[in-house]
């Protein structure tokens, strides 16, 4: 099993991300290092994310935005 993030514009255009991700073994890795780095991630364009878990979809889109818009 592994758990990915896809990083996207608002509009849920795909894009790079700012930061590389790792594959991830477990939701909790994945969730702790979007957690360590998702300002690098808004800063360098990405406006929300969405966690797969292999092609399954687990949740998102999820707005990196918080509450500061």
């Amino acid at each position: 099993m592994a758990w990915t993030w896809r990083f996207e514009k608002a509009d849920g255009t795909e894009v790079q991300p700012a930061v590389e991700p790792e594959e991830f073994t477990t939701q909790g890795d994945a969730e702790s290092w979007l957690g360590e780095v998702w300002k690098d991630l808004l800063q360098g364009g990405t406006d929300q994310v969405v966690l797969s878990e292999d092609d399954t979809k687990i949740y998102g889109p999820m707005s990196l935005h918080g509450t500061e818009d």
